[in-house]
């Protein structure tokens, strides 16, 4: 029996994707066929599949012509699978040839021609693009606009307070602007994504969240961390029980960079740390251990207690069967770690840990430890527009942050602000 191997990513499997399946079929008696998975995709520049890896597979399935579907998941892995599986002939697109011939120590290349005039970039691009324009007075605009570059889809346009000849928005203004600038772009029927949080009361982000649903948008929030491959693996191993039953969540997020904590900084136009750093700390504590807590308490070191500007804030919750603590800082500095405390073991992530690409499992013999390796292109950002590009197309709100946890961000800085009204 002659085994064939081919691979793919097979994005809206088209008649180019089948021919070249059937010519592969031909060439033995038994084909295997590899799809590439969204991570692996992800380090080939690959970030704007219009169909999950679920979808590519069931498409494959749905044509008859593989014998055998296995994911490509690692760079070296086709290597291991001509072994494993005993392949006599490994065929691709004749677009890759030459790329191939290093497999020829290992069986038979052969590079098939592919069907002119027909390929998923090209049915891409025939599908109107999403317009997204920004109301943006930070420096993350143009990290922003940079990355639109990256993501298949979707385009930047200059837009003025009109919103006149885009889709959608991105807002990146002082949060107490938020829910001013936010509404209005709803309210002129465009998507939007807002650097978190999309308020600073409680009563006002529910009512966005309730405009958005009522006018059928995407109002997202714009944390980039919770879009990360890394992030978003660490959640799951932490829910899996692999530490056991979580008791503890510390996040810690500072940073000097702005200047803030300089004498005689000008600080009208800056985010103070609990909304520059809150949200992103908060996301792991919300998204491990839910938003019930039952109680929470704030302190703070001020920078100027006029403008409510925190130079460090700590926040502790405690629940019904854990803890957890968020100490965020434009004007002092600490290990910028995130650490989830199990029963059996711990997650350890580094400083960085909201741009991490990297994170351990660790238990009590360290011969069990494990370490976990992803791809973060962009610091997230390109993600999050996916992602956000995605939920329009889909017409529902992904679930990378639930409204739950946007709704709880929203309440701790509520609360931190009502607290120092209190206090003043």
């Amino acid at each position: 029996m002659v085994k064939v191997i081919t691979y793919g990513t097979y994005d809206l499997l088209h008649y180019g994707h089948i021919r070249l399946l059937e010519r592969a079929k031909a060439l033995g008696d038994y084909l295997i066929v590899g799809i590439t998975s969204d991570d692996y995709d992800k380090t080939r520049g690959k970030i704007n599949n219009q169909q999950s890896l679920m979808e590519r597979i069931a498409g494959v399935e749905a044509t008859g012509l593989a014998d055998e579907i296995i994911v490509e998941e690692y760079e070296g892995q086709k290597i291991d699978d001509i072994r494993r599986h005993n392949v006599d002939i490994f065929t691709v697109g004749s677009d890759w040839e030459g790329k191939f011939d290093y497999l020829n120590e290992y069986c038979k290349v052969v590079y098939l021609p592919r069907t002119q005039g027909v390929s998923s970039s090209e049915i891409r691009a025939e599908k109107r693009k999403l317009l997204i324009g920004t109301i943006s007075d930070t420096a993350l605009n143009k990290k922003f606009i940079k990355e639109v570059g990256y993501v298949n889809g979707v385009e930047y346009r200059d837009c003025d307070e009109t919103l006149e000849g885009v889709d959608a928005v991105y807002i990146a203004t002082l949060p107490e602007k938020h829910y001013e600038d936010v509404k209005n772009a709803l309210l002129r029927g465009k998507h939007v994504i807002c650097e978190s949080p999309i308020a600073i009361r409680r009563e006002q982000c529910e009512e966005l969240m309730a405009l958005a649903e009522e006018k059928n948008l995407i109002l997202a929030d714009a944390i980039k961390t919770a879009y990360s491959t890394a992030y978003s693996r660490l959640l799951v191993v932490a829910k899996s029980g692999r530490i056991g039953e979580i008791v503890s969540v510390d996040a810690t997020c500072t940073s000097l960079q702005d200047g803030a904590w300089e004498e005689g900084a000008d600080l009208t136009n800056k985010q103070n740390s609990i909304c520059a750093w809150g949200p992103t700390a908060l996301l792991p504590v919300f998204q491990l251990l839910g938003t019930g807590y039952k109680k929470k308490t704030i302190q703070s070191r001020f920078l100027d207690r006029e403008l409510l500007f925190d130079g460090f804030t700590k926040i502790d919750f405690v629940y019904p069967s854990a803890v957890a603590s968020v100490k965020v800082a434009k004007a002092a500095k600490a290990e910028g770690e995130l650490i989830v405390t199990g029963t059996k073991g711990y997650i350890y992530v580094p400083a960085p840990w909201w741009k991490t690409d990297y994170f351990e499992v660790r238990f009590e013999n360290p011969s069990e430890n494990k370490r976990y390796f992803y791809q973060l292109d962009g610091d997230g950002i390109r993600y999050e527009i996916v992602a956000f590009a995605k939920s329009i197309e889909r017409k529902r709100r992904d679930f990378y942050i639930s409204r739950e946890t946007s709704t709880a961000i929203a309440s701790v800085m509520d609360d931190f602000y009502r607290r120092c009204f209190e206090e003043i």
